[in-house]
């Protein structure tokens, strides 16, 4: 769109600021642009909870196109939770919303006096009073300014999380659907911004809109294929597939086909029952095992596939997604009934059923529910929740301390009183507010060992004893935590191996050396780790680009754009995207010793039992050959100078070195 707004909460000033081509070319948008507009605007050392933070909303460079897949917004700041460079993304429509405004990005500043939220409606812009929805929860938020402004208008909020300024709190767009991660909810609350209220018509230009149409066209009819046989996958085989797995040396490679079925027939909880049996989801606060703990036959086929669309009402896709891998779900009876609300993410059933060993599928449905309508991150609220269960079985915690709880593994009615009393933020609640490791630093007693997180930010549900590409990815990028960057998963979905010749092709099989070994890993992670960087710069869902038939990316981007880039050309374009988001974290004296996970999740010790069994990865030889492959120094995660010097990024590199003295 070539420009961005600047809102300063402050003082109510309302400025738009046009950004270079030049900038587009270097950066894309999304949170490349992100990226540079933050290390360039802010100081070093500033609160995250203060006003000199800024907090940024973004569309991607493919965004409102056509191109498919592309419906993702991010959200861009310094987190408070881990204390450096923070982002979130989330589906739903507000993506096409702020392009339709004009601006690639809507950047705030400062902090209001009193709570605010912005509306566009055209070319008009302004702050408008919301002590009404201070204390409204974010569905509420989002219905009422509907009903004042119109069905039109598109939203983004923060729900009593964010209000509250707890740092595991996100933001809220499509009624439940959350940018979760970094702790971005509360730096909203912090600047007394409510909401986002956005109507625009301005129209989205191309250089070539029939070539990305066409590619479209011709993506979505090569996703149609095989689409007879997914009611084969149905009635818990792919759950049955893990049973067997676990019983063998080797991982199996996802097929980007059998994945594309998957989210297709019951989104990302077709894969809840499969990955507790298997190894990938942690189980009991990461100390346990699925088969034995939470075997597939009794317990995690209640929390899996068939069972969650079963609530299913009606399917639901994001902004330009051809899958509708959503759902809009419907608990009639049981203790909590719940008119409408979203189907569960993989990453909630896990966190709340699979991580506490909670089967009560009603249960988690309320719990989502509540934790959606508060705005706050399901994964770190379930880490949280698990971490205080093992307190109180070891005795660190007591019910003098959970005000009369008694939490113990699989009770799905304590895990509720736990969300419930989170969300709250008093009394026990207190404590779980922030997360796992302010948590843990709260209460002592030796109760870090079992706060699971990596720099901060709460481990996501996929166990990188399993797959070493995600423990990997926790560790190393620059926003910890993360499971939607890389993984030798995504290394086989992606198939980056027949573009690019600075990686392998995808296997069938993985063997236990392939799983475990360091040779070529740091590469291949740091192919896949710039190529999400370009993903996320152009607004596109990570899903897009696995589930096969080989989407065109760089076709998509070219024929919006007009350049006649290649791929290796727009993987240096994610490596200096990434190499920003890392100098920032550099900045604020964050250095690859302080992301590193807590030793349980390293295999340290390994577990005894389960398919992860005497699991303990080369977490530190396989980042240091990922530091290396990306050009950075392996002991203090800086971008050295060569590798500035090649990205074209000499703000950054004097940046660097002046902290070097």
């Amino acid at each position: 769109m070539g420009k961005i707004l600047w809102v300063d909460l402050t003082n109510g000033l309302i400025e738009e600021e046009t950004v270079p081509d030049e900038t587009y070319e270097r950066f894309l948008a999304g949170y490349g642009l992100g990226a540079k507009i933050l290390f360039e605007r802010m100081e070093p050392g500033v609160d995250p909870l203060g006003p000199d933070n800024i907090l940024g909303f973004l569309s991607g460079l493919l965004s409102g196109t056509g191109a498919l897949f592309a419906g993702r917004w991010q959200v861009v700041a310094k987190s408070p939770l881990t204390g450096g460079w923070g982002d979130s993304n989330c589906g739903g429509d507000l993506a096409p919303a702020i392009k339709r405004t004009g601006y690639d990005g809507i950047f705030f500043t400062g902090k209001s006096p009193r709570p605010v939220y912005l509306l566009i409606e055209g070319e008009e812009k302004k702050l408008v009073d919301a002590a009404d929805l201070w204390g409204v929860d974010a569905i509420e938020t989002e219905e009422r300014l509907q009903e004042k402004h119109g069905k039109a208008f598109r939203v983004a909020t923060i729900g009593r999380g964010g209000e509250r300024q707890s740092l595991i709190s996100g933001i809220v767009n499509a009624k439940g659907r959350l940018a979760a991660r970094s702790g971005l909810g509360a730096v909203m609350g912090s600047k007394n911004l409510k909401a986002l209220c956005l109507k625009g018509a301005t129209r989205v230009q191309m250089h070539d809109q029939k070539r990305v149409l066409a590619l479209s066209k011709e993506f979505r009819a090569r996703l149609k294929r095989d689409e007879k046989v997914d009611r084969f996958f149905s009635g818990g085989v792919v759950g049955v597939m893990g049973r067997l797995l676990k019983y063998f040396k080797t991982q199996p490679a996802m097929a980007g086909d059998l994945f594309k079925l998957t989210l297709r027939i019951w989104g990302t909880s077709g894969i809840a029952a499969m990955s507790a049996e298997n190894g990938d989801s942690p189980v009991k606060n990461w100390k346990g095992a699925g088969y034995k703990d939470f075997p597939l036959t009794t317990r995690s086929k209640k929390i899996g596939d068939d069972a969650v669309t079963a609530y299913e009402t009606k399917k639901y896709a994001c902004h330009s997604c051809p899958l509708s891998c959503g759902g809009k779900c419907s608990v009639k009876d049981g203790p909590h009934p719940l008119p409408e609300t979203h189907k569960p993410e993989y990453e909630t059933l896990c966190a709340l059923g699979t991580l506490l060993l909670v089967d009560d599928l009603e249960r988690i449905y309320q719990a989502n529910e509540l934790l959606n309508r508060a705005g706050v991150d399901t994964i770190s609220a379930g880490s949280t929740i698990a971490w205080a269960f093992e307190c109180f079985e070891r005795g660190i915690l007591t019910e003098e301390d959970t005000e009369g709880l008694q939490l113990r593994w699989g009770d799905g009615q304590a895990m509720l009183a736990c969300v419930e009393k989170l969300i709250s933020g008093e009394g026990f609640g207190e404590l779980l507010k922030d997360g796992v490791k302010a948590a843990s630093e709260k209460l002592g007693k030796g109760s870090k060992q079992w706060a699971m997180h990596a720099g901060g930010q709460e481990l996501p549900m996929h166990d990188g004893r399993y797959d070493a590409g995600y423990g990997l990815a926790y560790e190393v990028e620059p926003t910890p935590g993360r499971h939607t960057i890389a993984s030798y998963t995504y290394s086989d979905l992606m198939n980056l191996g027949a573009k690019t010749k600075q990686m392998r092709k995808a296997k069938l099989l993985h063997s236990f050396k392939d799983r475990f070994g360091v040779h070529g890993k740091g590469q291949e992670m740091s192919v896949i780790s710039a190529f999400m960087d370009v993903v996320n710069g152009c607004g596109m869902c990570i899903f897009g680009v696995s589930v096969g038939g080989d989407p065109p990316v760089v076709e998509w981007i070219n024929a919006a754009t007009g350049w006649h880039r290649t791929f290796d050309e727009y993987l240096d374009v994610g490596r200096r995207i990434k190499a920003v988001r890392q100098a920032f974290n550099v900045r604020e004296s964050i250095s690859p010793a302080d992301t590193k996970m807590t030793g349980r999740a390293r295999g340290v010790p390994p577990l005894d039992t389960g398919p992860n069994k005497d699991v303990t990865p080369p977490f530190d030889d396989l980042a240091r050959d990922f530091y290396l492959a990306m050009g950075w120094d392996p002991v203090s995660g800086a971008p050295m100078d060569h590798t500035l010097d090649r990205l074209g990024l000499p703000e950054v590199k004097e940046a660097i070195s002046k902290l070097h003295g």
